[in-house]
């Protein structure tokens, strides 16, 4: 054994961070009294994060901060471990009554990342909302007192589910007192590499900041090699170190721990950092690397326990102890608990690369062996992928295959889908390898083992990936097809295809849901959770007017009397059966059937079908189908007037969820029925803020985006123009007309429409309002087709488009009119119509005044009352005028910016104030308030018959105003008068 060496690498004295370190103090204190707030800290590796983070945490009182690592795996990070590491600190510092209090409903779910809490719940993969919300819950809880600070290291080794997770708490946490660091190596953020995505959508949150660790300076770099060496360098030798370290603090160190410092003229200085780094251990003798080699191969869970370590180097006990002592005394190891690990991860990198690969396979081999020999010195949730790592490293691929198969198995209870994919794919990637593969995965078929693997493609939200696992699985002849369990097999694989399609937008989804329902067994478990689904699709799928797949295929089952209303009565019938009970299966069809019988009309056989549906789900516990069931009991009652009802049911289904912490499940979904009501009930700032939430807080991109639809009315409906498009994207988008499930494309439309005219630009609407028309059979949807079709008119009045008003109105008549909300929809498309074709809309304004008047939606009314105002002054103006005082009133109540407005605009038209208090519009140069009118128009060029017609006046009438003004403002021509108009202001 060599001597150690006699220079500390590692700075007694921290440099060159104060000012971050206050950043992170100043933080901590003002969190605690206001709101939650997030500091990214990045930089290149050995810039000197760790270190930064470990000086704040020592400033820090026990039970105030808890920290944890992601782990690196090879290629692949350990699912939630900086979390499991966090709450398990949390366990040992507080104990379980933490964890009760956050889980009212049960702490199973904890138990999915720190297994010694107890049983993992059975597999429901909706349930990782509920996950989440406990411990958002957790967390928010633990920072109510003196506040918390959470530090999460290493992102960029993170996981998928580790990412997801902490997206949904800086998005959800609302409590004071929370911290939370995270820190990334900036230098390991390639172009496509999941954080570097991430981090700007991050940064654009409340709440969260970010901040970039720069290099040493040159006096910080000398006072960081004064500190290690203990004496000062020479002017030469601090250039040269500042030169070659380029003030990255470890370089510092590795240069500066050398015997003699390195000048610049020194020949010998290596030219590679690994080398550097390596440089100082070469003192040590090849028992002191035998341990080092060891543990840079046992460290990819970030240390090595001292048992296992051990074992794995095969030393005698105190030849062992002894060699430790002199790594951890040179500051080469660290000492954990109870593990040992590299002073940083570059270094046990280095260390790890030195290795020749014959010893690099026995070394990885007897570790994954003494996983099995001594088990207690893992974390149960850690096992099987470590396991899998060193396997995969060892080349013993088919205890690689196994072992990545119950990584997987427990990926999955963890509801860490984008790992599960990944060591499902390793699995994949052995099977033709491995001869006895099917009995390594509990005697799994390939291609359910592919079924697995998709499943966690499109719990991860990655439907392209989930296709081609399944269409390679589906180019496989079934083993035996006459077997009941291999047409089952194939059955499940073409639904899950059917699945990825339309989640990836494709058409075809619906083919091969009907082709997985002719090919599955009556008998067979899962019958009725397919006919279920095929009720659901088929209701939500749109109708296109050309020939396409999906669209032949709705219309043979509408004709084969397998609509979705016999779809959903048979999955009833099915799942009540003994043999091929599904509880799941008949509340979804329930739900299904009562929703195809509401919008129908029919609330009292519908209600009750989706009321039992939703306490079927409830007694089942089933949290996400309970929520569609409420979700869409309240959507439905909205749609036909019953707005009051409906947010009575989506509140005691919101407040139900959140006593028992599982509001996470289906917070934006109902949420958006939420604001939908309120936007219809003229509360828009209620509607606004609450889409706004939930907008920030939602992290399923399809719920936000639905709540984004949402958004972008309310925001054109109050004037605020820049919100709303920002909201629908950009002009001339098109993509919601490939969206397969029809409510997606008529909320979009709707949205795009609403900001388009609200824009002023009636022509991009009508656009859309072609594309629609030409492509959708909307009149098979009635439910958000009324309101689009009503939206269209105006864009075709407003655009003065006859032919887009008649085909508007063409749809409008084949499409069913129910409850109370339709039948206004209906008169006011009329009453639009005949205003751009040119016929008399005055008596069908009337009408449409008439049918708004008793539901609960002022600003629809409103909107009805201006036109019949705008149409009908000229026959009836006192009429008029109160007409446009009630728009006024309603649209400042509202706060309809832009309703207002036109009422004021129609007001001062008629020369009168917006209410019995408001004076009459101001006159300029002796004008009547008529001629003041007439004025304006003169200044944008209008001829007599256009003044007459804005002014629901005769020609005639016109031309006697425009002799007055002449005269009166002592001009010669009408060109003249409008040029004065606009210096008056009145243009």
């Amino acid at each position: 054994m060599s001597d150690m060496p006699l220079i500390s690498d590692i700075s007694p004295v921290f440099v060159g961070r104060r000012d971050q370190l206050r950043l992170l103090a100043d933080q901590a204190e003002r969190v605690r009294s206001g709101g939650p707030e997030t500091l990214l800290v990045g930089g290149e590796a050995g810039v000197g994060k760790s270190r930064l983070v470990s000086e704040f945490v020592e400033t820090r009182t026990r039970g105030a901060v808890f920290v944890g690592a992601c782990l690196q795996l090879g290629e692949d990070g350990l699912s939630y471990a900086p979390f499991t590491a966090v709450l398990r600190q949390v366990l040992r510092d507080l104990g379980r009554e933490v964890f009760e209090t956050a889980a009212p409903g049960g702490i199973g779910e904890f138990a999915r990342l720190l297994p010694e809490l107890g049983e993992v719940p059975r597999d429901r993969r909706e349930n990782r909302g509920i996950l989440f919300e406990q411990l958002l819950r957790l967390f928010g809880g633990l920072g109510r007192e003196e506040g918390v600070t959470i530090v999460l290291e290493d992102l960029h080794w993170a996981d998928g589910a580790t990412r997801d997770l902490l997206v949904f708490l800086v998005r959800n946490l609302d409590h004071p007192g929370v911290q939370i660091i995270g820190t990334y190596r900036s230098d390991d953020l390639h172009r496509s590499h999941p954080l570097r995505r991430l981090l700007p959508a991050l940064e654009r949150l409340p709440g969260v900041g970010r901040i970039h660790l720069e290099p040493l300076t040159r006096e910080e770099v000398a006072a960081q090699a004064r500190a290690i060496r203990g004496d000062d360098l020479t002017p030469s030798q601090i250039d040269s170190l500042y030169r070659r370290s380029e003030g990255v603090p470890l370089y510092v160190e590795a240069l500066a721990s050398a015997e003699t410092c390195p000048t610049e003229e020194d020949p010998d200085l290596p030219d590679h950092f690994r080398d550097l780094l390596l440089e100082p251990l070469h003192r040590f003798d090849e028992t002191a690397w035998t341990v080092l080699h060891a543990v840079a191969t046992g460290a990819v869970g970030g240390g090595v326990e001292h048992e296992t370590l051990y074992h794995a180097v095969g030393l005698p006990e105190r030849e062992f102890e002894a060699t430790l002592r002199v790594l951890v005394d040179a500051n080469v190891l660290r000492v954990g608990r109870t593990d040992y690990r590299f002073r940083h991860a570059l270094l046990r990198d280095a260390v790890h690369g030195e290795i020749l690969p014959g010893p690099h396979a026995r070394l990885h081999l007897r570790f994954a062996q003494l996983i099995d020999e001594y088990p207690d010195t893992v974390p149960s949730e850690r096992r099987a992928a470590e396991q899998a790592h060193h396997y995969q490293a060892a080349h013993d691929l088919p205890r690689a295959l196994q072992s990545a198969w119950w990584a997987a198995v427990r990926a999955g209870e963890a509801l860490a889908f984008d790992e599960e994919l990944a060591m499902l794919e390793r699995v994949l990637d052995l099977w033709d390898r491995v001869p006895d593969a099917r009995e390594r995965v509990q005697d799994r078929s390939r291609a359910q083992v592919v079924v697995q693997a998709a499943g966690a493609a499109l719990d991860s939200g990655r439907p392209k990936r989930a296709l081609e696992l399944l269409e390679t699985a589906l180019a496989e002849p079934p083993e035996d097809p006459e077997d009941d369990e291999a047409r089952t097999l194939r059955a499940v694989l073409l639904r899950m295809r059917g699945q990825a399609l339309a989640q990836g937008g494709h058409d075809g989804g619906l083919s091969d849901l009907v082709r997985a329902l002719e090919m599955h067994p009556p008998h067979m478990p899962g019958y009725a959770r397919l006919l279920a689904t095929l009720a659901k699709e088929s209701r939500l799928s749109r109708a296109d007017r050309e020939e396409t797949p999906d669209r032949r295929l709705l219309d043979r089952l509408l004709r084969d009397g397998r609509g979705p209303r016999e779809l959903a009565e048979l999955a009833i019938e099915v799942a009540g059966r003994e043999e091929t009970a599904d509880p799941r299966g008949e509340a979804e069809a329930r739900i299904t059937l009562g929703g195809l019988l509401m919008e129908e009309g029919d609330v009292e056989r519908g209600r009750p079908l989706m009321e039992l549906g939703t306490l079927l789900s409830v007694e089942s516990a089933d949290p996400m189908t309970e929520a569609r069931g409420s979700g869409n009991l309240g959507h439905h009652l909205r749609e036909l007037g019953r707005h009051e009802e409906g947010m009575e049911v989506l509140e005691e289904s919101l407040a139900r969820h959140d006593r028992l912490g599982w509001a996470s499940v289906h917070r934006a979904f109902n949420h958006q029925n939420v604001a939908e009501i309120l936007f219809e009930m003229g509360r828009l700032g209620e509607a606004r803020e609450l889409s706004d939430r939930t907008r920030t807080a939602a992290t399923e991109r399809l719920r936000t985006h639905c709540v984004l639809t949402v958004l972008a009315r309310t925001a054109a409906a109050q004037g605020d123009l820049e919100a709303a498009r920002r909201a629908t994207g950009p002009k001339g988008d098109r993509s919601m007309l490939n969206a397969q499930r029809m409510n997606i494309l008529q909320l979009d439309a709707l949205a795009s429409v609403d900001t388009s005219l609200a824009e002023g630009d009636p022509e991009e609407a009508l656009d859309l309002a072609r594309a629609i028309l030409d492509r959708t059979a909307l009149e098979r949807f009635p439910g958000y087709t009324w309101p689009l079709l009503e939206a269209m008119a105006e864009a075709a009045r407003q655009g003065d488009d006859p032919k887009v008003a008649e085909r508007v109105l063409s749809v409008a008549e084949r499409t069913d009119v129910v409850g109370s909300i339709m039948p206004a929809y209906s008169a006011s498309i009329a009453a639009l119509v005949a205003e751009t074709v040119g016929d008399d809309a005055g008596p069908l304004w009337k009408d449409a005044v008439k049918a708004w008047e008793p539901l609960p939606m002022p600003l629809y009314l409103a909107r009805a009352r201006l036109r019949e105002a705008e149409v009908g002054a000229a026959r009836d103006r006192d009429l008029a005028v109160c007409r446009v005082r009630q728009v006024y009133a309603t649209a400042v109540e509202c706060g309809a910016s832009p309703l207002a407005a036109s009422a004021e605009g129609l007001a001062r038209r008629l020369g009168v104030g917006v209410s019995d208090e408001t004076p009459a519009p101001r006159t300029p140069a002796g004008l009547t308030a008529r001629e003041t009118e007439v004025l304006r128009l003169l200044a944008e060029g209008a001829t007599n018959a256009r003044i007459a017609e804005a002014l629901f006046i005769s020609p005639k009438t016109a031309s006697v105003h425009v002799s007055n003004i002449l005269a009166k403002l002592d001009v010669p021509n009408r060109a003249t008068a409008g040029a004065h108009a606009r210096r008056l202001g009145l243009a």
